[in-house]
C-alpha cells in the first residue's frame, strides 16, 4: 500500500491512496463479511474509510447502518488509531415518511449550522468515537449561506469533534466560493472534495455537477501554496460499479455513449497486454494521473478486495498511460 498526504493547510495526515467505501455494509454486505473485509484492507495497509449518515436510507436500512458496522469493527478489534474515517452529512432524509431522491424534490437535510451541528454528533455515536478525521458536506447546499455551512464546520474543528472538512456533488465555483469564506472567518477550508470520476465520462449537460472536471483538477494540482491551502480530490464510484469489468452491468450517469464504449474495449486490451484486470488498470490510471486522486472503492467480498488491492502499487509505464488517453475520436475511427 502506498500513502499521501491529505490537509486544509491547519492539520494534515497521511492517508492510503485506495480509501475503502463502505456504503453497502450493514445491509447488501452482512456484518461477518464487512468485518473480513475491513480486517483485510488494514492486514494490506489501508487506512482510510469512507461512510455516510445515509448509508443506506433509500432502499435497505435505516440511514447508519455502515457507521454502525464500522462502530462495532473498531470496538471489537481496537484499533482506531490505525485508520482515518470520513463520513458525510447533508444528504439524509429531511422528512422520514419521504423516499430518500437525487431529483427534485430531493428531502435532503441540507447544511444548515443544526443539522451540521446535530448529524455530526449522530456519527460520532453511531461509529462510536470522539472525533471525525474527515467530514463532508454530502451534497452542496445552496439554499443555505455558504457563510453559515462554514461557520458550522468550522466550528466542529475548534471543538476537535472533526480534523479535516469537504465537501461532495458540488461546482467548482462553489468550492472556491467556500474555501474564500473560510479564510475570510479565520478557520479552515475545505481540504477535500469528493466527485464521481473513473476511466469513462459523461457526455456534457447543464446542471451535472456531481463529477470530476479538468478545472476541478487544475485547481486542486495549485493548492498548498501561500493563499491557496493544500485540496486534494476523492473520487467515487472509479469503477463504475462493475461496468468497466463486466458488460452486463448496465451504464448510468450519463456515460452511454459511443466514446465510453471505445475506452473500455480499450481499458479491456490495456489490461491484457499488461497482465492486469481491467479494474487495476483503472484504478492504477486515476492513482498515476497528472493530478492523482484517491479512489473510494467498495468491495462486496474479501475475493472483490484482493482485486482491488492489486492495483495500490500497479505503475502504468508513459506509453501506456499514452495509449489509455489517446483521443477519443481516434479509438472511434479505428473500431
Amino acid at each position: 500500500m502506498r500513502y499521501r498526504t491529505i490537509g486544509d493547510g491547519r492539520t494534515s495526515f497521511d492517508v492510503s491512496t485506495l480509501c475503502l467505501g463502505t456504503m453497502w455494509m450493514g445491509t447488501r454486505t452482512d456484518e461477518a463479511t464487512s468485518f473480513a473485509i475491513l480486517d483485510r484492507f488494514v492486514e494490506a495497509g489501508g487506512t482510510f474509510l469512507d461512510t455516510a449518515n445515509n448509508y443506506n436510507a433509500w432502499g435497505l436500512g435505516h440511514g447508519h447502518d455502515s457507521e454502525d458496522v464500522i462502530g462495532r469493527w473498531l470496538a471489537s478489534r481496537s484499533i482506531r488509531d490505525r485508520v482515518r474515517i470520513a463520513t458525510k452529512l447533508g444528504a439524509a432524509k429531511k422528512d422520514p415518511a419521504l423516499p430518500l431522491s437525487t431529483s427534485e424534490p430531493t428531502n435532503y437535510q441540507g447544511l444548515a449550522a443544526d443539522i451540521i451541528a446535530r448529524e455530526s454528533r449522530e456519527s460520532l455515536r453511531h461509529l462510536g468515537v470522539d472525533h471525525l478525521d474527515v467530514l463532508y458536506g454530502h451534497v452542496d447546499d445552496r439554499d443555505t449561506p455558504l457563510a453559515e455551512t462554514v461557520g458550522a464546520f468550522g466550528e466542529l474543528q475548534d471543538a476537535g469533534l472533526v480534523g479535516i472538512t469537504g465537501i461532495s456533488n458540488v461546482a467548482v465555483w462553489r468550492v472556491v466560493e467556500a474555501r474564500e469564506e473560510a479564510i475570510r472567518q479565520g478557520i479552515a477550508p475545505y481540504g477535500l472534495v469528493q466527485q464521481q470520476y473513473s476511466f469513462i465520462h459523461p457526455a456534457p449537460k447543464p446542471g451535472r455537477m456531481n463529477f470530476v472536471t479538468p478545472e476541478l483538477l487544475d485547481y486542486a494540482a495549485a493548492s498548498g501554496v501561500d493563499g491557496r491551502p493544500p485540496l486534494a480530490v476523492t473520487a467515487y464510484s472509479p469503477l463504475h460499479q462493475g461496468s468497466l469489468a463486466r458488460p452486463d452491468k448496465p451504464l448510468w450517469g450519463g456515460v452511454d455513449h459511443p466514446t465510453t464504449h471505445a475506452r473500455i474495449r480499450l481499458l479491456h486490451e490495456v489490461a491484457r497486454d499488461v497482465g492486469a484486470t481491467p479494474n487495476q488498470v483503472a484504478l492504477a490510471w486515476l492513482l498515476g494521473g497528472e493530478v492523482p486522486v484517491i479512489p473510494v472503492v467498495g468491495a462486496s467480498s474479501v475475493a472483490q478486495l484482493d482485486e482491488i488491492l492489486g492495483a495500490a502499487e500497479l505503475d502504468l509505464d508513459a506509453s501506456v498511460r499514452e495509449r489509455l488517453d489517446a483521443e477519443p475520436m481516434e479509438r472511434l475511427a479505428a473500431a
